[in-house]
């Protein structure tokens, strides 16, 4: 299951770095255009949008997996190795059931016919692409929290 976690985070790192640098390719353009030509670029703004949707979905994704998300461990620290453990368990096992709740949803949402049908203001892209960033960047975290969750029990905690 690591594997499979390594490689998604792998996949993301490259998707964010592109969508990151079209993001500032594209603002920087927008601005040129805008101020030095006074000719604005009518998509710019909603291209941008999307790309920042994207990168905040595979980016907190990348957190999960790096367990960068911000956490309070007060508690977490004082605790015994294996009470420590198991409270990770649990908060993994939660996390796991938040995110497969919350993938329901936006599966079905995404599969729905509005929006199947919708399409974006300016440049008439579909817009189950970029509403898809929400059950990618969550499948992606799912399995992100799987991983290490199957980690912390075949160690029994030995990296906490």
């Amino acid at each position: 299951m690591m594997s499979l976690s390594n490689g998604i985070s792998k996949i993301e790192k490259f998707l964010a770095l592109i969508l990151m640098f079209a993001l500032a390719v594209i603002v920087a353009l927008s601005v040129a255009f805008r101020y030095f030509l006074n000719a604005p670029l009518s998509w710019s703004g909603e291209v941008a949008v999307f790309l920042l949707i994207w990168i905040s979905f595979i980016g907190g994704s990348l957190g999960l997996k790096n367990k960068s998300q911000a956490a309070v461990t007060l508690l977490l620290d004082y605790c015994p190795k294996r009470v420590k453990m198991w409270i990770v368990v649990f908060s993994q096992i939660f996390i796991i059931l938040f995110l497969v709740l919350i993938l329901t949803y936006t599966y079905t949402w995404i599969l729905s016919d509005g929006v199947a049908f919708q399409k974006s203001t300016s440049i008439l892209l579909p817009m189950w692409i970029p509403y898809s960033a929400v059950p990618i960047g969550l499948t992606f975290a799912c399995v992100h929290v799987i991983a290490h969750l199957v980690e912390v029990i075949k160690t029994k905690g030995a990296g906490l």
